[in-house]
């Protein structure tokens, strides 16, 4: 089975980029302001603090930015990128206080890159040790040192809880990739069995409509050709007729293989109502045809499967009850239903025996294509008969042209 490319973008910050990236400039440009606006410490301190994070820009831009669009990403790099960037915000967030609001910034990609553990132990050491350190070089007063002490306890609290949360969404990210995976996969081999299912199916329906059409066609001819080898020295107008039967059904084995081509109408059925392709059929096979019911106009389904059925069943009873057997074909019209039955009266043979093959089997498929049914009747010695029946539309009144009375083509 082939496995499709991995989804793009199965991470959520994957499929927004540009919104996190936007995120993450606006706060560095407030955390720029706080620190350059600020009152205290003085000026140079508050410029050296500034100038710390400066370099986080081009630090995310060029370097984690890839990282953090990794999938998953590099653990080895993404602790270099984090290790800058604490290199760079710690000693600014000591010197200026105001610097920890970059911290909002900094906590998110901790949690989309590490394990939980080691993101867990970088978000603490973000939010305590610049209080601590700030603490320790000032030594401001003990009401400053307290506030600071809970905003960087909050702080750390709403870091774990985003970190939680950034947990869930990549877990159900990466879940929701790898599903989608598994239905593209999915998909490509439904498609895949489907084509295959397709190719088939219709391979199937040739083999049927050559074994129906061709097959039997040159079966008749080998046929004939062996009836006019034993009638040339004793019966040389019975062998002329052969020879003009062997002459019909070659060219009709011909316009056949030319409709079978083309995807058309069977031959026996182009320009012709279904009375009279049977008729001809029949008389190829030197059998009788009697037809009953109203004649009409039916869908080309049926049709066709009424013409092959006849086709498949006259060819074994020539072929396996012997040319001396009688043989009888019934076309029957009802309101809703169209019935074909041939009979031979040869030796029979026993159905439940037989196995293989297109015949028997694709009568059956042919008729249960369009709602039929197909039955084989047959006992040793005591001849053969194949009835299908195929659902029609009910018919509103006779057509005029019908027969009233059966018709019987000459034998």
């Amino acid at each position: 089975m082939t496995v499709p490319a991995p989804v793009k973008g199965s991470y959520t910050w994957d499929r927004s980029f540009r919104l996190w990236d936007t995120y993450f400039a606006l706060i560095w440009l407030a955390t720029l302001v706080f620190v350059l606006g600020t009152d205290k410490p003085g000026w140079p301190v508050r410029v050296v603090a500034a100038g710390l994070l400066a370099p986080l820009v081009p630090l995310y831009v060029w370097f984690g930015r890839p990282v953090l669009r990794g999938d998953p990403p590099d653990e080895r790099r993404a602790v270099s990128y984090l290790a800058a960037q604490m290199a760079l915000f710690l000693p600014s967030a000591v010197l200026v206080g105001e610097t920890r609001l970059m911290a909002f910034a900094l906590v998110p990609p901790c949690f989309m890159m590490l394990r939980l553990r080691w993101a867990l132990i970088a978000v603490t050491v973000i939010n305590i040790a610049p209080v601590i350190g700030w603490a320790l070089l000032w030594w401001p007063g003990a009401h400053d040192v307290f506030f600071n002490s809970v905003f960087a306890a909050v702080t750390l609290v709403f870091s774990m809880a985003l970190g939680s949360w950034i947990i869930r969404i990549i877990e159900q990210s990466q879940e929701r990739a790898e599903l989608i995976a598994e239905l593209d996969a999915s998909r490509h081999e439904v498609s895949r069995l489907s084509s295959a299912h397709g190719a088939l199916a219709e391979r199937e329906r040739m083999a049927r409509e050559i074994h129906d059409t061709l097959a039997q066609g040159f079966t008749s001819l080998l046929m004939l050709i062996q009836a006019v080898e034993a009638e040339l020295d004793e019966d040389l107008p019975q062998a002329r007729r052969h020879l003009a039967l062997m002459d019909e059904t070659a060219r009709q084995n011909l316009a056949e293989a030319r409709a079978l081509v083309a995807g058309g109408t069977p031959a026996d059925l182009a320009d012709a109502s279904l009375p009279d392709a049977l008729r001809r059929l029949a008389a190829r096979h030197d059998a009788a045809l009697q037809v009953t019911g109203p004649v009409r106009a039916l869908p080309a389904a049926p049709e066709v499967v009424a013409l092959r059925s006849c086709q498949e069943a006259l060819a074994n009873a020539r072929k396996h009850a012997g040319s001396s057997a009688k043989v009888s074909l019934t076309l029957a019209y009802a309101d809703d239903q169209l019935t074909v039955s041939v009979r031979d009266d040869g030796c029979g043979f026993d159905p439940a025996a037989v196995a293989g093959g297109y015949g028997l089997a694709g009568l059956r498929t042919r008729a249960a294509e369009v709602g039929g049914t197909a039955r084989v009747r047959s006992v040793p010695g005591g001849g053969t008969t194949v009835t299908v029946r195929l659902p029609v539309s009910p018919a509103s009144a006779a057509s005029p042209a019908s027969p009233a009375s059966p018709l019987r083509s000459p034998r």
